[in-house]
């Protein structure tokens, strides 16, 4: 008998996934994801990418506000009686009543050696936390957040990619492993271990102010800050009253008082007495630009002192 398989998933990260079950012929039966949501400026409304591929694909896709004492989404799900259902950054918790309507459960892939960096934002804090190695953990969903036992995890080394560039290598390593792993689901081969609670970190949803840049840290741990955070929120500093938001950078050996702009390229002074050469940057309201490009019409000069605040 063929099987049914739901996904639920709504950011760019879910879409390899999903487009890797379709391709490879596992029967998705339907598809979750987070309704549109409005951009602030204009109206507009945005489509989830899970959302746009499903569409593409031909799935048939629901997108509620919420699951919580959602009476028509348990009914729906309960009368699909799905075999399995896999959840990649769906963005809802799972009601426990829902969790227990398909017959094999529900199987997460996290973006993360779990138990370490359980939540929202695995990806950016890793990077920013200047971990060498992250990976993909596949788990079973419990009521506790990312807490489920783990049959299977996937590392992968951090260099010196941004968050965007680890969270797409995750996506594709997931892409392939799953295939795997939903078979060995659906076949009662799967090994679920239990997690070692005790080793748990967290890792919350990143808050703008968070992309602050203190020059007082270390080079190291700013670059973490760079990269963890692009593309958004992005790590900022202020000048002049003005926001200035840094893309790309590289740690240089440049000496000087600690915010001090110490060559014509924009190369800053931090707290370990190495510096931190900025590559790409964007004035606040303007448009990316090249450290090069940036520095012909800046007011940011060699000798200056960035503050901290």
């Amino acid at each position: 008998m063929l099987k049914k398989i739901i996904f639920m998933g709504t950011p760019m990260f879910s879409v390899p996934i999903l487009k890797s079950l379709y391709q490879n012929g596992y029967p998705v039966t339907c598809v979750y994801t987070q309704p549109p949501q409005r951009s602030k400026r204009g109206q507009k409304v945005n489509k989830s990418p899970v959302q746009g591929i499903s569409e593409t694909l031909n799935i048939e896709y629901r997108a509620p506000e919420t699951l919580k004492d959602n009476q028509e989404e348990y009914e729906y799900i309960k009368n699909l009686k799905a075999d399995l259902a896999i959840v990649v950054a769906y963005g809802q918790i799972i009601p426990k009543n829902i969790l227990s309507l398909t017959k094999k459960g529900f199987i997460n892939i996290h973006a993360s050696l779990l138990p370490k960096w359980r939540g929202a934002a695995p990806i950016q804090r890793s990077i920013m936390n200047l971990d060498k190695e992250t990976g993909i953990s596949i788990m079973k969903i419990d009521e506790e957040l990312d807490a489920g036992a783990v049959s299977n995890q996937y590392k992968l080394e951090i260099g010196d990619e941004n968050a965007e560039e680890i969270s797409e290598k995750l996506s594709l390593l997931a892409a392939e492993k799953i295939l795997d792993e939903i078979d060995d689901v659906l076949d009662d081969k799967a090994n679920f271990i239990e997690q070692d609670h005790s080793k748990a970190t967290y890792a919350p949803k990143i808050a703008k102010s968070e992309g602050r840049i203190n020059w007082n840290e270390k080079a190291e741990q700013i670059l973490g800050k760079v990269n963890g955070l692009y593309p958004v929120p992005g790590a900022w500093f202020n000048f002049d009253g003005e926001r200035y938001k840094i893309l790309k950078a590289k740690i240089g050996n440049a000496v000087g008082k600690v915010g001090e702009v110490c060559s014509d390229q924009l190369e800053i002074i931090c707290g370990d007495n190495k510096s931190l050469k900025i590559v790409e940057i964007q004035r606040q309201g303007k448009r990316v630009q090249s450290i090069n490009e940036f520095m012909l019409g800046s007011r940011i000069k060699k000798g200056m002192i960035l503050p901290n605040e």
